[in-house]
């Protein structure tokens, strides 16, 4: 079809220039490794199985073992089967999984399987398969058992069986009598069906397009018969399996037609005397018939009446919900974690010199002296009289000075405290203010690695950190905690047997009172109470209180649920609007329950961090939970929970303040614990949400959050689940989080280090041994650069800050990023700066400030920068190898419009301004300004065609 475009769009008044070079294309499909990886080329065999990958023979037992990975990304068909919600694989899949077996072993007849466990499959993620088959006995019999592993498990969890039975390798000749050739059979009457998968829907099966295959139904009697068949989408793969998993689940869907009366889950668990006749049915003809109490046998043909399947019997038996959300390792199981206090062994211990430091002066004076700094600094932060912010903004003071500080890169600071963390057998934490200072220095280590050591001593010792210190050091651990001769370490540790669900914590009748209840996370909770634990009033405390947005829809939601909800506008940091808020609590509802979510995050490198912006942040944390803990000493509480953060634990990097704030909440449950009060401490990891707290994290900051730690977002389903988890769990601090370690193992199987706190979770790889060209690349950095002509050591650095700059973002690779785009512009901020000055100074050898990336800001320039600090005798990283006059003949060529279209009119106007007798600024003309090209030097035009 012709179009007429001038009859379309406006007349043209000027045309466009397109660029001369090739538009630029980028693959986004994964390129095809060269590498074999198919199960030949790794020693295994082919299962040819669309639900295995490969099979080993045993040779020591003449066993079998086969091999698979499933997932709903993989095999999306199974996100078609749920039980209460959760994915499971079919028992019919664990069949054709075991037949499969039997057919590599010689066993024609599945003798029985029984299954023990259902096999969920995660959201995210995958499970491990393994289907193992015994060495034949004397009858030539052989077990067969399937299990399976997630990938998210801890290090060294064990494999979980969900079936078991046994395979018969000569099995009777069975050809049925029923003659499926007469179809319909005769004196069968068709069944309305009506909205059959709806009304399994509302009993809690939930079948999706996959699984619906029942197309029409007969009764005759006790008998069932029924026609099912693929959809068109899974019909082209039937041939493949020995008989479909969905085709086969949808058979067994027949029996529970009708069965409103038992509104109990079932599912086929006890197969018996199953023999495949025929492969690769699309379609089947069904009988099922009464075999028994509670069993039915099942025949199966195909469209022409030839037989498919035989089953003897099989019998369906109630699931719970509690059995399915088990099998699916619930956000509870999977999610929730505790910091144990390992003991590690001390190596050496022997004394170390040292130097106090109190102030930031002491640490300005330590650098002045140049060689004569110390080995090893000791800052003692323990708290007094004084508040937790002094003691904090202290602290803060001096760390900014030892990371600011000229020649003490090689130098440690220690900080020590004195019962700040709950180490030891008690687990008490005697210094609460001390636990503040854990987190802020825990921030301020994830940005500057090996510059800062946190040392807790015992609290029962009166002598200082003198006389572990070598100990401490020794260890190359980060964190340490002394209590008596021994040294522990913090360590994350799965929370498995100590949580309970949804336990019965709040005594009726009495008032709960949620602090920052009308927020997102503290409506959650409200919500929870109310519907789970049965609370029955409620008291919301707010900033805001019944001016906040939707606390009146809020309101009449949990009224509407039975509850009493009073809403109040209280500032809990104020310890007289706190004692008033509490003194408003009815003496018939008396308060029982204390749930704080209030707080604020002001997210800021280590570096940008001040006494004011400490102070902004600690008052709805420290002061609040301070005045609530000291005002309701008297009261018989059940429970004192408070929302505090994982980034007072690990992964603080660019959130010290609001980790300082959290840690002192962990200290002070910790040290109400210890004196026998309720009291539990929720570092919540990150929550899938565009409100509240979590609107001020980015998808940069989640993305960098979970190639560093494994961090992802928990939904606020899964958010309340841990919470119903938690709260009766009798711990001081729990850690309610999604991780997903799967990136932080592989790179430590590839040599790469694992966070100490992590590495209770995942093992630490032996580290790689460097090749001579390995070494090259970092110390040897400035040698190769030597040895190099100028435009190629220029290419070789704009590479590395490319490839650092890609690592950083998260980009597929260096070519991804613009030499001359601004970091800003690329999406930079104050902690990726120090990430990539991190990766940078490992790289080069230089000592980084962590203001580089904003007084070099671009790859070009700071690449140029770099060349300068490597190679300073060169000279000539400044301006390119390009002759004067040519340049700035070049440049004199290009027509005006130009540099106004790149924008760069007014960095040359601005030059032209600088120079002796130039014309003011607006008073330029183009004449003007074509001959006052010529007249700048060669670093002017430079800077010019950099567009600095």
């Amino acid at each position: 079809v012709a179009v007429d475009w001038a009859a379309l769009l406006p007349a043209a008044t000027a045309r466009v220039e397109l660029p001369t070079y090739a538009f630029d294309h980028h693959p986004y499909w994964l390129r095809t490794s060269d590498a074999a990886t198919d199960a030949a080329s790794l020693g295994q065999a082919e299962a040819d199985h669309p639900l295995l990958g490969a099979v080993v023979q045993l040779p020591q037992s003449d066993g079998l073992v086969f091999t698979s990975r499933l997932s709903l990304r993989t095999h999306a068909w199974l996100a078609d089967h749920r039980i209460g919600g959760v994915a499971l694989v079919p028992s019919a899949a664990l069949v054709e999984l075991a037949v499969r077996a039997g057919d590599e072993a010689g066993c024609g007849e599945l003798e029985e399987l029984l299954i023990e466990t259902p096999l969920a499959l995660p959201e995210h993620g995958g499970v491990r398969v393994q289907v193992a088959v015994g060495a034949p006995a004397e009858n030539g019999a052989r077990t067969v058992e399937v299990y399976s592993l997630r990938e998210d498990a801890a290090e060294g969890a064990g494999w979980t069986r969900h079936a078991t039975g046994v395979l018969s390798s000569a099995p009777a000749p069975r050809a049925t009598d029923f003659d499926f050739a007469a179809w319909p059979p005769a004196g069968a009457r068709p069944v309305e069906a009506g909205d059959f998968y709806g009304e399994l829907s509302g009993r809690g099966y939930g079948y999706g397009p996959a699984f619906q295959g029942v197309r029409a139904l007969w009764r005759r009697g006790e008998e069932l018969f029924a026609e099912v068949a693929l959809t068109e989408e899974q019909r082209g793969g039937a041939g493949a399996y020995g008989l479909h998993p969905a085709l086969l689940e949808a058979a067994l869907h027949v029996e529970t037609f009708g069965g409103a009366d038992t509104p109990e889950l079932r599912q086929p668990l006890d197969w018996n005397g199953l023999v495949l006749h025929a492969a690769g049915a699309s379609a089947l003809r069904v009988r099922l018939a009464p075999a028994g109490p509670g069993a039915v046998s099942v025949e199966a043909a195909d469209e022409t009446g030839g037989p498919v399947l035989t089953v003897d019997s099989l019998a369906l038996r109630p699931v719970s919900v509690e059995q399915v959300g088990a099998a699916a390792g619930t956000a509870a199981a999977t999610s929730l974690f505790e910091v144990e206090w390992t003991e590690t062994a001390a190596a050496g211990g022997e004394p170390v010199s040292w130097a106090p430091v109190a102030t930031a002066d002491d640490v300005t004076a330590l650098a002045a002296d140049g060689a004569a700094a110390p080995a090893v600094a000791v800052l003692e932060a323990v708290g007094g009289s004084g508040s937790a912010l002094e003691l904090t903004s202290r602290v803060l003071g001096v760390v900014q000075a030892w990371l600011a500080g000229t020649g003490l890169e090689e130098s440690r600071l220690v900080v020590a405290t004195r019962g700040a963390v709950p180490a030891g057998e008690s687990g008490a934490v005697t210094d609460p203010a001390g636990s503040a200072v854990w987190g802020l220095v825990r921030a301020a280590q994830a940005e500057n690695p090996d510059r800062i050591v946190l040392l807790d001593t015992d609290p029962a010792a009166e002598d200082g950190p003198d006389p572990v210190l070598g100990a401490a050091l020794a260890c190359g651990e980060p964190q340490v905690a002394v209590r008596g001769t021994t040294l522990t370490v913090p360590r994350l540790t799965r929370a498995e047997g100590r949580a309970t669900e949804a336990p019965a914590v709040f005594k009726p009748g009495g008032t709960v009172l949620i602090t920052g209840g009308t927020g997102s996370l503290g409506s959650l909770a409200a919500r929870r109470l109310v519907s789970v634990h049965g609370v029955r009033h409620l008291l919301l405390a707010s900033r805001r209180g019944p001016q906040a947005e939707g606390v009146r829809e809020l309101a009449a939601e949990l009224t509407e649920r039975g509850a009493t909800v009073s809403v109040v506008a209280c500032d809990v940091s104020d310890r007289a609007q706190a004692e008033a808020l509490l003194a408003s609590v009815p003496a018939e509802h008396p308060l029982t329950g204390i749930i704080h979510t209030a707080g604020l995050i002001d997210a800021g490198v280590i570096e940008a961090l001040t006494p004011e912006r400490l102070a902004g942040v600690f008052p709805p944390k420290v002061d609040a939970v301070r005045h609530l803990d000291e005002l309701t000493r008297g009261l018989d509480l059940d429970a004192f929970v408070v929302y505090s953060s994982v980034s007072a634990v690990f992964m603080g990097a660019g959130s010290g303040s609001y980790a300082a704030a959290n840690a002192f909440l962990d200290g002070l449950m910790a040290h109400r614990r210890a004196a026998g009060l309720p009291g539990l401490s929720l570092a919540w990891g990150l929550w899938d949400q565009t409100d509240g707290m979590a609107a001020n994290t980015d998808d940069l900051t989640r993305n960098r959050m979970n190639r560093r730690g494994g961090l992802r977002a928990m939904t606020p389903a899964e958010g309340m689940e841990l919470f119903d988890a938690s709260i009766g769990a009798g711990q001081a601090l729990l850690v309610p989080a999604r991780l997903d370690l799967r990136a932080v193992r592989a790179d430590a199987a590839a040599g790469g280090g694992v966070p100490h706190m992590l590495r209770g979770l995942v093992k630490a790889g032996r580290q790689q041994a460097h090749t001579a060209a390995a070494a090259d690349e970092g110390r040897q950095l400035h040698d190769r650069l030597a040895a190099l002509p100028a435009p190629e050591r220029k290419k070789l650095l704009l590479d590395l800050v490319r490839t650092q700059v890609a690592a950083v973002l998260g980009h597929s690779g260096p070519e991804r990023v613009r030499t001359d785009l601004a970091f800003k512009d690329a999406g930079f901020d104050s902690l990726t700066a120090v990430e990539l000055r991190n990766r940078l100074r490992d790289a080069t050898g230089l000592k980084l400030p962590a203001t580089l990336v904003f007084d070099y800001p671009s790859p070009q320039t700071l690449a140029a920068h770099l060349h300068d600090a490597l190679l300073p005798e060169s000279g000539d990283a400044g301006a390119p190898d390009v002759d004067e006059a040519r340049l700035r003949h070049a440049l004199a060529s290009v027509p005006l419009a130009r540099f106004r279209e790149a924008g760069l009119m007014d960095a040359l106007v601005g030059l032209i301004a600088q120079a002796d007798g130039a014309p003011e600024i607006g008073g330029i003309d183009t004449a003007d300004e074509e001959r006052a090209i010529a007249e700048l030097d060669v670093d002017d035009l430079v800077h010019l065609a950099l567009g600095e």
